[in-house]
């Protein structure tokens, strides 16, 4: 496919994204002027097609609110001026305002690493006037006693109808995330891919700093999703936590695969301590907290520093140590730093970020009933401690038995099978997968990969599987494959649901998952860990198994 293509494509999957969120939200570059909105942008402020095109001045949209009386009463001038410089001159704002219709606006603004600006805006006139009329309802409470006491009778009975209507409204934007999150994540997960491409084939050209712009960008909507699908389930209650017992060296193994690469990107030295102890806790909840910890450690560590991960015992406990030699911070600044929104100003200057990582940490360690113990000195590093019960495993697998598999560091020749129900999707994977010298096929379903005969003179080596699909479960899927190609096809399950139960049972078929939107680097060492199985298992090289079947 053309670059030109590729790029549009990549365009329009983001823009599709940025649609369906319910906030107004626009981009703004560092001469705040407009690099995208979209629709809910333009009608909630109700502006003209020419102040939401791109390259559209931040100062016209201010000063033209301010000349039909949205921004108050006085100079339309000077009204526009304060305004943008409300929006410009902290790292990040919130401001309410009435809309031109009588509504109530709040507005969230947040100033970029590159000097640009996010503008993010919702209508919260129910909330305002929900807050009005119960601060109404506590001033009448001042009279008489009889009066008081029908009163709060009323009130509290109110507020049980409120918040049985919050919770029921918390329940259905729940349902609501999560059935969307596949179809939200997925066009995201295609841009990813084809950036991903267009990085590698535009490599010493002019066009390379613009992938390296959209991969960024793409970057800062994912870690917008992933934050808000993890506190919306959070805070309504879907996470619920299914303890078992598990070792920490499968952890660290899977830590390494996902930030060496980042770390490598960064030059910082990220090294893991081996351990043989097993502690007892929900695995994956686990995980996602070690997640943002490692992550924030190797972005907040300077090039040439270092992140150490390992564990102590501590009692009846494991004490699961991150340590990195990063920016830190003092004693004062402990509790700020797990504040949602939150970033300190030399973070902030160092990398990208919503400052909604430690608050989701904060989240997951209450709900597992954990303890996270924090020291940190600032300008010499930081250490993050989660205490963890110990247990025992009652058997270790065969394959930790025989020790890790061996990657498998040229792709060359190696045959995957893909499986994705998008067309999108499984032609971005192809072009990504088709650079690093792999030998690919993709199919939409079984179905197709019987009525085109995938599978006749071309065995896999191994088989990377959507977990949605049309007909049948990615998991069953991949055991019809192995039942016809043999037990000991590898596979990962490349799947946007983020759901604990989803890898549970991939990881009791021993199948290996890779969540969406796909890190390319993070895939990358998944394939080669998967050809270093199958090489371990059959004793054959890469490309090589027509020979041996």
């Amino acid at each position: 496919m053309p670059i030109p293509a590729l790029i549009a494509d990549v365009e329009t999957s983001l823009r599709q994204a940025v649609e369906v969120i319910p906030q107004g939200l626009a981009v703004f570059d560092a001469d705040f002027h407009m690099v995208t909105c979209n629709g809910r942008y333009r009608d909630l402020l109700d502006l003209p097609d020419r102040l939401v095109q791109v390259g559209a001045p931040l100062y016209d949209i201010a000063l033209y609110l301010a000349r039909r009386g949205d921004l108050g009463v006085g100079d339309a001038t000077l009204l526009a001026v304060r305004r943008v410089e409300s929006l410009t001159q902290n790292p990040a704002s919130v401001s309410q305002r009435m809309g031109r219709r009588g509504q109530v606006l709040e507005f969230h603004s947040a100033r970029l690493d590159d000097g640009g600006l996010v503008v993010s805006f919702a209508d919260v006139t129910a909330r305002v006037d929900a807050e009005a009329e119960l601060e109404k309802i506590n001033n009448a409470l001042e009279g008489r006693v009889e009066e008081r006491t029908a009163a709060l009778t009323r009130v509290n009975s109110e507020l049980e109808s409120a918040r049985a209507k919050a919770d029921a409204a918390n329940r259905d934007k729940t349902r609501f995330l999560a059935a969307a999150s596949h179809d939200l994540l997925q066009p995201l997960n295609a841009a990813r891919l084809y950036t991903a491409t267009l990085i590698e084939r535009a490599g010493g050209t002019p066009l390379a700093d613009l992938a390296h712009a959209i991969e960024a960008s793409l970057n800062a909507v994912e870690e917008i999703m992933s934050a808000l699908l993890d506190i919306s389930r959070l805070d309504g209650g879907s996470l619920k936590p299914s303890p078992s017992a598990f070792a920490v060296r499968d952890l660290q193994k899977k830590l390494e695969v996902e930030f060496a690469p980042m770390a490598r990107e960064r030059n910082v030295a990220l090294h893991f301590i081996p351990t043989s102890r097993a502690v007892f806790a929900d695995r994956a909840l686990v995980a996602r907290i070690a997640q943002n910890l490692v992550s924030n450690a190797v972005k907040y560590t300077r090039p040439g520093g270092r992140v150490v991960i390992g564990c102590r015992l501590r009692g009846q406990r494991i004490r699961f140590d991150i340590i990195d030699t990063g920016i830190g911070f003092n004693r004062d600044q402990h509790a700020l730093i797990f504040a949602e929104f939150s970033r300190l100003e030399l973070g902030a200057r160092m990398a990208q970020g919503l400052g909604l990582g430690l608050s989701i940490v904060k989240r997951l360690v209450t709900a597992l009933g954990l303890t996270l113990e924090l020291d940190s000195t600032e300008g010499r590093g930081s250490r993050f401690s989660l205490y963890l019960p110990v247990t025992r495993l009652q058997r270790a697998t065969p394959d930790s038995e025989l020790g890790p598999p061996e990657p498998i560091s040229n792709l060359s020749g190696l045959r995957v099978l893909c499986v994705d129900n998008e067309r999108a999707i499984l032609d971005a994977m192809e072009g990504l997968l088709a650079g690093w010298g792999v030998n690919v096929r993709s199919a939409r379903s079984l179905k197709d990969i019987d009525r085109d005969q995938l599978l006749v003179g071309w065995l896999p080596d191994m088989v990377l599987m959507d977990y949605h699909l049309d007909q049948t479960s990615g998991l069953d899927a991949i055991e019809w494959l192995r039942h016809n190609v043999g037990g000991h096809l590898p596979a990962a399950l490349v799947t946007a649901d983020r759901s604990p139960a989803v890898r549970t049972l991939a990881e009791e078929r021993g199948i290996a998952v890779v969540t969406k939107p796909v890190k390319p680097a993070a895939l990358r060492a998944t394939i080669s860990g998967l050809a270093g199985q199958r090489r371990r298992q059959t004793g054959s090289r890469p490309g090589e198994s027509n020979a041996s079947n």
